[in-house]
């Protein structure tokens, strides 16, 4: 929220015999990650694609949600297929690993990101928007293809060191 937090240690995490809990370092290979889709309308609910969730104590609420939008196929029948124009009551932070990303086909390259805070409305792109819309809704195998988005129950900030220094705006996505 504005801030910055910095933590030194003299060893790592990875340092050591045993764990408390279920707190373990793990590594996944995304590219294993076994595809949920719709096989005849409507498009999904994103939460088919999270990969893992840390929970809080408050029932059907996550701290975290790692998602993954991998490759896959596209085959609902009188849909629009691209995610669609929302709010949420969490807030998304979006990033491309690979290829393009289907909401926003121009201009979001691989580690290109973006922050759809809560309840602030997102979607498409108004060319991705056009395009599918009037598009024959053949099945389509997105291929190439690798984003992720962590979603939380927390507000998110940019910092104003980012937003001075780094960040490169898009315009045309608001």
């Amino acid at each position: 929220m504005g801030e910055m937090f910095e933590f030194e240690q003299d060893h790592s995490c990875f340092d050591v015999v045993g764990w408390h809990g279920n707190y373990v370092p793990w590594k996944y290979d995304l590219d294993r990650f076994m595809v949920i889709n719709s096989v005849k309308f409507d498009h999904c609910d994103p939460s088919i694609f999270t990969v893992v969730t840390a929970a809080t104590d408050e029932k059907g609420t996550a701290l975290c949600d790692f998602v993954i939008f991998p490759p896959r196929w596209c085959v609902q029948e009188k849909t629009f297929r691209p995610p669609y124009y929302h709010r949420n009551t969490m807030s998304e932070f979006m990033g491309n690993i690979k290829g393009t990303y289907d909401a926003k086909e121009e201009g979001f390259s691989p580690g290109c990101s973006s922050l759809h805070s809560m309840m602030s409305a997102h979607g498409p792109e108004s060319e991705v928007f056009e395009k599918a819309s009037t598009c024959d809704l053949k099945p389509v195998k997105m291929e190439n293809t690798m984003a992720f988005m962590f979603e939380t129950c927390y507000q998110l900030a940019l910092t104003e060191y980012v937003m001075d220094d780094l960040l490169n705006i898009d315009s045309e996505y608001f």
